[in-house]
């Protein structure tokens, strides 16, 4: 009995004002998606719309999520409108489950058009959390700024949709689906792929995998502790760092995905990875790590909880390349940082005579340089570090980095991290988030204080607080002109950089999830003395944060008394 085609139908819809994506796709309350008739698939028809007509008949495209409540009924709801939208065939992570990282991996492997990371990252998940949607291009990278506009124009004016709600599939089952569709030449074609296998290939060429192996197993192992956080992170935690590289099975914690990721903002940062905190404290562990929903950022704690800077996990990657055979093949070519990351990565650049490049927030940035071949290693403060294997910060890959390190130079985190700061000087840093502010407040407050340090009289200006005194070198609204295309990012940040290598920085963020506004301020202090290299990080840093909140008047202004969360 041959079944006949799956009908193709158009719905009329209307379009909403709010879909611009941010920094890292669209991301809403979670009630938003799901509650609102017709948001999911405008924004979904908008991201097609996006793709030439040309380009998207036939086509290949990637799919997958962090786990997070509503990823299925999103999935079903991409498949149908890319069946509807001409895309010929998609490659879906088992159960709906793909990490950034993989997904990135993927769409290079495969040579896909792009692909949709259904994640919003470490923000919360559940009914009453956040969910968002992310566009990456044929690169594997996140959209650049030109394809966001693109989708958020087409969604200003969508009218209609197109879906085949007939079809259906089924995420748990492995191997190929076809379906005939109604007035298509060609069927379409679901492919749903083991979540890990084709990053764990990836990885295997990159990791000198029999030495990870034998640090991590036999009489003397390093003793690791690892949460996944209940995000997508647990397979592969389970299958590359257990069974590939024999880490006991009780090293990691947290490995099963789930809906709301345990109640918990997966977040892995020292605020909300505090079981990884309290584990590590006790001192029976060498290396412990955390991951975030989608797996893309990391934290790393040495032994009784030594806590490894984001700015300096680049840094001490950076000056340790050598002991990764992708490296030792590849060699390495310039380094790229967030601005608001601190300048350490600046001094291992300078010492190995390799270019650094100075971005906006924003992973897309570091696209262009790698793919140009100028860049192999990129950070952000907000604890994502990646390199051009592929185009996304990969978490798992720092961590394989770092133990590849610790069994290279055979010494403990924290014994790495102080011979590095010995070498190279400490920068001290530290961030300020000021969370759901509301939006006017905050835009006039950045306003305001752009006009403050735009003022000629400012560049002059000295700040003394208690026994020290600061003076203003340069302070400006960050530009980032990209050396490849050319094209130019403004507004991305004030920041002011005093004579002795301390900076500010004030930004607002981008990737909120129309939750209010946040404001972000970062400090970093320069100290070379590696007697003055174990001090509290609050303590070196006071003077430069009272600054900040003088010359910002950000708790007046906002009526807080101090940040939600500091880092």
């Amino acid at each position: 009995l041959t079944k006949s085609p799956i009908p193709v139908v158009t719905v009329q819809t209307a379009p909403f004002e709010d879909q611009k994506p941010g920094t890292n796709g669209l991301r809403r309350k979670t009630a938003v998606f799901e509650g609102r008739k017709n948001y999911l698939h405008n924004y979904i028809q908008s991201v097609l719309s996006s793709i030439d007509l040309r380009d998207r008949q036939g086509c290949t495209m990637v799919v997958g999520s962090d786990g997070r409540y509503f990823s299925r009924t999103a999935i079903e709801v991409i498949v149908q409108m890319a069946a509807a939208n001409g895309i010929g065939r998609l490659v879906i992570g088992h159960n709906g489950l793909l990490s950034t990282p993989a997904v990135s991996c993927i769409i290079r492997k495969i040579k896909a058009i792009g692909g949709i990371v259904l994640t919003a990252s470490h923000n919360p998940g559940g009914p009453g959390g956040d969910f968002g949607i992310k566009f990456n291009v044929a690169n594997g990278g996140p959209s650049p700024d030109t394809a966001m506009e693109k989708i958020y124009q087409v969604s200003r004016t969508l009218e209609e949709y197109a879906i085949c709600p007939d079809l259906r599939i089924d995420l748990s089952r492995l191997g190929r689906q076809e379906f005939d569709l109604e007035n298509k030449f060609k069927p379409f074609r679901v492919e749903i792929v083991d979540s890990v296998d084709i990053y764990l290939q990836l990885l295997r060429s990159i990791f000198d995998f029999s030495a990870i192996k034998s640090l991590l197993t036999g009489a003397d192992q390093l003793k690791i502790h690892i949460d996944a956080m209940n995000g997508v992170m647990g397979p592969y935690v389970r299958r590359i760092l257990c069974d590939e590289l024999g880490a006991p099975a009780n090293s990691a914690v947290n490995c099963v995905p789930l809906e709301d990721f345990g109640g918990q903002p997966p977040e892995p940062n020292p605020t909300y990875a505090t079981s990884l905190v309290e584990a590590m404290k006790g001192g029976e562990f060498g290396f412990g790590a955390a991951f975030d929903a989608d797996g893309d950022r990391y934290l790393i704690l040495g032994e009784n909880a030594f806590f490894v800077n984001p700015s300096d996990s680049v840094a001490i990657i950076a000056a340790n390349l050598s002991t990764i055979p992708y490296f030792r093949q590849h060699g390495a070519r310039g380094f790229g940082r967030s601005m608001a990351t601190s300048t350490a990565l600046d001094r291992v650049a300078k010492a190995m005579k390799l270019a650094l490049y100075e971005t906006p927030t924003g992973w897309r940035y570091f696209g262009n340089l790698m793919d140009s071949g100028r860049c192999s290693l990129c950070g952000e403060e907000s604890f994502g570090t990646g390199s051009d294997h592929i185009r996304e910060k990969d978490g798992l890959w720092s961590v394989l980095v770092w133990l590849s390190i610790i069994g290279a130079r055979k010494q403990g985190v924290e014994q790495i991290v102080r011979e590095h700061w010995a070498r190279f000087g400490r920068n001290y840093f530290c961030r300020f988030d000021y969370e759901g502010l509301d939006p006017r407040a905050a835009f006039y407050l950045m306003r305001d204080l752009e006009a403050v340090i735009s003022d000629k009289a400012f560049t002059s200006q000295k700040f003394a607080v208690g026994d020290r005194v600061f003076s203003v070198e340069k302070a400006e609204n960050f530009e980032y002109i990209d050396p490849v295309d050319g094209t130019v990012a403004r507004n991305q940040g004030l920041r002011i950089l005093f004579t002795e290598g301390s900076r500010l920085v004030f930004r607002m963020s981008g990737s909120g999830g129309g939750m209010g506004a946040t404001i972000r301020i970062y400090a970093e202090s320069f100290e070379r003395d590696p007697e003055r290299h174990s001090r509290e990080t609050q303590v070196v840093l006071g003077p430069l944060i009272a600054i900040a909140l003088k010359i910002s008047n950000i708790h007046e202004r906002t009526g807080r008394h101090g940040p939600n969360v500091i880092t």
